[in-house]
């Protein structure tokens, strides 16, 4: 005899069971697309960044070059000495500077994959509060 309660669903442990492993891999589908996503996002920020860091350096490396032999050669009768020393400190306090700015930006991001983490543990939480109710 064919089931006809409303929308098809079979009674029983074996119609529980199934809506419960249905569920279950549904949600864990949905968690793999929102890691996919996340790192998605991470890697496009990144290849991003590295370009734009690139370019930055090389064009900014080309302009500390012509500043430093303009600065060398405007003191070069004078001052020589002076002159390198005082860019190559110029450029020790930018260097340090940047380094620091790096280190404390890296204390500030966020884990990777942390909405994935949070609601994977949403969810431990959310199995073991409906197993724990059950028993």
């Amino acid at each position: 005899m064919s089931d006809d309660t409303p929308g098809g669903a079979r009674g029983g442990l074996s119609g529980a069971l199934g809506q419960f492993g249905a569920s279950l891999v549904g949600l864990v589908h949905t968690r793999v697309e929102l890691a996919a996503l996340e790192l998605g996002e991470t890697r496009e920020r990144t290849v991003e960044a590295f370009v734009l860091v690139l370019v930055a350096v090389l064009f900014l490396a080309f302009a500390v070059l012509a500043a430093s032999a303009l600065v060398v050669v405007l003191f070069w009768d004078t001052y020589r000495v002076a002159a390198l020393t005082g860019v190559t400190i110029v450029y020790l306090l930018i260097g340090l500077l940047a380094l620091w700015r790096l280190t404390l930006r890296r204390r500030g991001d966020r884990p990777l994959f942390a909405g994935t983490l949070a609601e994977l543990e949403r969810d431990r939480a959310w199995l073991a509060d409906k197993l724990g109710a059950d028993k």
